[in-house]
C-alpha cells in the first residue's frame, strides 16, 4: 500500500502564533518582554522551541547555550497551555487528506514536534483521527533529517516505505525524503515559501486542491 506521509508544522498547520507566544512567555520572564513578533518571526517559530530562545537571546545580545537549556522546559509548558489558541489549519488541507484516503493512500505525520504535544495539537484541532500514523521528535532516538522517523510513520501504517511520499516545508524535510530515497513535496504558503523552489523537490504545492494529482503523478495510483 503507498502512503503520503505529512509534516505539521507549517505544512499541515500554521502554528507559528502559538509558538512565538510561548517563546515571549520565556523572555518576558528573563526581563526582556516580547522579543519575537507575529509574522517576521513566523519562520523563526517553525524551525523549533530552542531556536527561537536562541534567535531571540542573540537578538537582545544576551545569548548564553545554558540559558537556553533552562528555558526550553518553561517553553514547552507554556506552549502545550495554549497550544491551539492562535494556531489555524492551512485551506484545504484535511479536504486533501481525505481525498487522499479515499483513493486508497494510507495517511501519516512525521513531526520535529514532541510526539505528546504533535497528538495534543491534532486532538484540539480535531483531526487527530484522520491519519494512521503519528511519529514525533522523540518517538525514537533520532529525528528529522535521519529518515528513521518516516519509515517509522510508514511503518505504522502498514505500508511499503518504498512507495511513500514526504509532504512538508523544509530543507530539513526534504533531506528526510532524499536520505529516504523518496519523493518530496514542499508547500509554498508556508513561512518560507519563497525558498522551497532552490531545494528542488520533486513538486511545489501552491494550493492543498492539487495534491492528490501530485501524489497520483509522483507514486502512481493508490492500487497498482
Amino acid at each position: 500500500m503507498k502512503s503520503v506521509i505529512f509534516d505539521l508544522d507549517g505544512t499541515l498547520a500554521d502554528t507559528s502564533g502559538d509558538l512565538l507566544a510561548a517563546a515571549n512567555h520565556c523572555f518576558r520572564d528573563m526581563g526582556f518582554g516580547d522579543v519575537l513578533t507575529h509574522g517576521p518571526d513566523s519562520g523563526v517559530a517553525l524551525r523549533g522551541g530552542k531556536f527561537m530562545l536562541t534567535t531571540g537571546l542573540k537578538r537582545v545580545e544576551a545569548y548564553e547555550e545554558a540559558k537556553v537549556d533552562a528555558y526550553y522546559p518553561m517553553l514547552l509548558e507554556a506552549y502545550g497551555a495554549a497550544i491551539s489558541q492562535q494556531t489555524t489549519l492551512y485551506p484545504g488541507a484535511m479536504e486533501a487528506v481525505e481525498m487522499l484516503k479515499s483513493q486508497g493512500y494510507a495517511v501519516g505525520i512525521c513531526t520535529n514536534k514532541p510526539e505528546n504535544l504533535a497528538h495534543q495539537l491534532l486532538e484540539e484541532l480535531g483531526v487527530l483521527s484522520a491519519f494512521g500514523s503519528l511519529v514525533g521528535a522523540n518517538t525514537l532516538p533520532v529525528r528529522k533529517p535521519d529518515p528513521a522517523p518516516l519509515f517509522e510513520a510508514v511503518k505504522r501504517l502498514n505500508c511499503d516505505p518504498r512507495q511513500c511520499l514526504l509532504v512538508g516545508d523544509s530543507d530539513t524535510d526534504r533531506n528526510t525524503a532524499k536520505a529516504a530515497d523518496v519523493p518530496s513535496v514542499l508547500v509554498t504558503f508556508g513561512p518560507s515559501g519563497e525558498d522551497m523552489a532552490a531545494l528542488e523537490p520533486e513538486a511545489l504545492l501552491e494550493d492543498f486542491a492539487a495534491l492528490p494529482s501530485v501524489v497520483q503523478a509522483l507514486l502512481g495510483p493508490a492500487k497498482s
